[in-house]
């Protein structure tokens, strides 16, 4: 029947350009399964209220809604012929549902992008006074596709006048066209105030390219950059360009990001990054060896949104992995995103390297369960506690000590995560997390990153919900993001080291769920 479905809603559009998606087509799914409360749901990190998902897209910020748009296949719980979900959020914690924003038509599927405000109404699509949304995203031709063509992706552009709820096809799509480039897609949008245009990064299989435009709707490629620079273990993917002033400093540099799939350093999809300046036609960096976001295993396709107070740069990336991504054990929905988090750009000695960290108004969630000024490691430290399934633990380290956290179950299932300054590695073990038959690359290797062993205090912070943690050692200049799925939820943790060794300001606080007021 799903499929009778889809294939109505591609035969029945009557016009490809005008395509105009009402309230009530989304009804269904959103009714189904609101209760969050099936095995392993997130109940504090966004996911779809059934079926696939996965990139973020159009991350926007207009009229004091922040809007997550996203990879979506509304019929199946991996992946299909791809629309654009949406949901937006007043604090970038509790989300509303919305409506599917876009939906594949007789162009193609709707594959990744971005979305920006048109505040000088360049595009004519609105006015000054009701300036438009415009979304740019990938064209995906699955028959293309089949056929053998290389011609098969190419870029569109769709406008909303009423901030997100309604959405227009610009009747002149696709904007891009495509010259046999396999994997072109991705487009990543935004104004570049000192040359007065619009700057569009996308990514062509090996590299990124660079495109200017007055108007959203022509587009005059600009320059390339990548092909000698960074991992290149898997095709390039969700680039995004963008400036950040170095912390305490003066200084500003340009970040881009590009993820890559596969090629990370702990195995498949990751998130690398390149500091440099972008000159208005073509970006140029200081380095040539990869720079990973995150060195957990399930950080992918993150972007960072547009228009945002303050020009703050806030983060968001899909919480998996393109390894197993599709086989995960859960029946309802499948897949979440991180949490969004704050990036900011630091330099130490001669070198340079972005910190994220989860945005303060985590706090409107947070009750106080536990807190100890300090804790002495000369015994293990040992809680029982039901609410470690959805906590926020943190506490302050010496990072030229070594020290094991490790969240179980009474099944004798663990996550570990240690500092282990002899090897100058920080490390996060899974092999005995739960559930990892599913897919044998799910387990993997002993996850490892380099740091720097400083006999001074750094803070570690763990959040867990339900089936993920992210770890944020020193402020997230060190991150690990990883899925598990335990038999039975974690409710032990366990903390050992040196034996003169102390934690300071140590505190664990349950976070309530975002979805219980549906």
């Amino acid at each position: 029947m799903r499929y009778l479905l889809y294939l109505f809603l591609v035969i029945g559009i009557c016009c490809k350009n005008t395509e105009t998606n009402s309230n009530t087509s989304i009804q269904t799914t959103l009714s189904e399964d609101q209760n969050y409360d099936q095995p392993y749901r997130p109940q504090f990190h966004f996911s779809p209220p059934s079926k696939w998902m996965n990139d973020p897209n159009g991350l926007v910020y207009h009229q004091g809604i922040y809007h997550l748009f996203y990879q979506y296949y509304p019929d199946d719980i991996v992946w299909g012929p791809m629309h654009w979900g949406h949901a937006v959020s007043k604090d970038l914690i509790k989300w509303e549902h919305k409506p599917i924003a876009l939906y594949p038509d007789d162009l193609g599927y709707i594959f990744s992008g971005s979305a920006v405000v048109d505040l000088e109404n360049t595009s004519g699509f609105g006015t000054k006074e009701n300036p438009p949304l415009v979304a740019i995203y990938t064209y995906h031709s699955i028959e293309g596709e089949k056929s053998g063509r290389l011609d098969f992706q190419t870029q569109g552009i769709a406008y909303s006048l009423d901030n997100g709820d309604r959405w227009e096809k610009y009747e002149g799509n696709p904007v891009i066209g495509n010259t046999n480039i396999k994997d072109f897609r991705d487009p990543k949008v935004a104004w570049d105030q000192e040359s007065a245009q619009w700057i569009m990064t996308l990514v062509a299989g090996d590299h990124a390219k660079f495109y200017s435009s007055k108007d959203l709707k022509s587009w005059e490629l600009l320059s390339e950059f990548g092909k000698n620079e960074g991992a290149h273990g898997g095709v390039w993917e969700c680039p995004d360009l963008f400036e950040l002033q170095v912390v305490g400093s003066k200084e500003i540099k340009h970040v881009l990001l590009i993820s890559i799939n596969p090629g990370a350093p702990n195995g498949g999809s990751g998130t690398q990054y390149f500091l440099g300046d972008f000159d208005g036609k073509q970006f140029t960096t200081d380095h040539t060896e990869a720079k990973w976001i995150d060195w957990g295993r399930d950080n992918y396709a993150g972007v960072t949104y547009n228009n945002t107070p303050e020009d703050e740069r806030i983060f968001i990336g899909w919480m998996s992995n393109w390894d197993y991504a599709q086989k995960t054990p859960t029946e309802v929905w499948r897949s979440a995103m991180t949490l969004p988090r704050t990036m900011s750009l630091h330099q130490e000695g001669n070198s340079y390297f972005l910190k994220s960290y989860p945005l303060d108004a985590i706090s409107s969630i947070s009750s106080e369960a536990l807190v100890h000024d300090a804790i002495q490691l000369s015994a293990p430290f040992n809680i029982s506690n039901d609410s470690l399934s959805t906590s926020d633990i943190k506490f302050q380290a010496n990072l030229s000590e070594a020290l094991e956290v490790t969240l179980g179950n009474d099944l004798g299932e663990s996550a570990v995560f240690s500092i282990a300054p002899k090897q100058e590695e920080l490390q996060f073990d899974r092999r005995k997390s739960g559930r990892i038959s599913f897919e044998e690359r799910f387990a993997g290797d002993l996850q490892t990153q380099p740091y720097k062993p400083k006999n001074e205090l750094a803070e570690v912070r763990i959040i867990v919900d339900a089936s993920s943690i992210e770890i944020f050692v020193e402020g997230g200049r060190y991150i690990f993001t990883n899925q598990f799925f335990p038999e039975k939820p974690y409710n032990q943790l366990l903390i050992s080291g040196e034996e003169n060794a102390t934690l300071k300001n140590f505190s664990i606080h349950t976070l309530t769920s975002i979805w219980k007021h549906e």
